[in-house]
């Protein structure tokens, strides 16, 4: 039970840096254009694909493979639409200047290859609540606010069901493997 808690404590941390990150990068003077919003929102994307994909691979239930999976899916045919609507408009994806993000995922990526069994499973489906949950967060009060591009703002605004679907998702995996021990 100990082990639980600080395993969930640990990936909240880390998915709360996440968040941090992306509220660093939007703070007063830092540029937040519609270049570095397709950074941003490439970077969340990819860094859902890598966790997918360890997800995939690494799960100890069936269900959690079978949803890393589907975050795969998911999340690389999103980032290619952010990348197609890029090239498209002729943006060139600007990352923010001071921006965390990357090392956070790192850690992040890190701690669920150190955990095994039911424990990783845990542990990334609390990371899944808390990212997409954070990636929501910022999207509706920070980046979706500062978009100027119409396509832009119409391509973040069709997915984002998406992404809540995902953290209503996990949510309700871990709910459900929790209750089955």
């Amino acid at each position: 039970m100990t082990r639980r808690i600080l395993a969930t404590l640990s990936v909240t941390i880390a998915s709360s840096v996440i968040i941090v990150g992306v509220a660093t990068a939007t703070q007063p003077g830092a540029k937040l254009d519609d270049p570095t919003i397709v950074a941003i929102f490439d970077a969340a994307n990819t860094a859902d694909i890598e966790t997918g994909k360890l997800a995939s691979e690494k799960g100890s239930s069936k269900e959690v493979r079978d949803f890393g999976a589907m975050l795969m899916r998911d999340h690389n045919a999103v980032r290619q639409l952010g990348r197609d609507l890029a090239s498209k408009l002729s943006v060139t994806p600007t990352p923010p200047a001071e921006d965390a993000t990357a090392a956070v995922h790192a850690k992040a990526m890190i701690d669920l290859k150190s955990k095994r069994g039911a424990a990783f499973d845990h542990a990334f489906l609390q990371h899944e609540v808390a990212f997409h949950k954070g990636v929501i967060d910022a999207v509706t009060t920070t980046l979706l606010p500062a978009i100027q591009n119409a396509e832009l703002k119409d391509l973040v605004v069709k997915v984002a069901p998406a992404f809540q679907a995902h953290m209503i998702a996990a949510d309700a995996l871990d709910k459900k493997l929790a209750s089955s021990k």
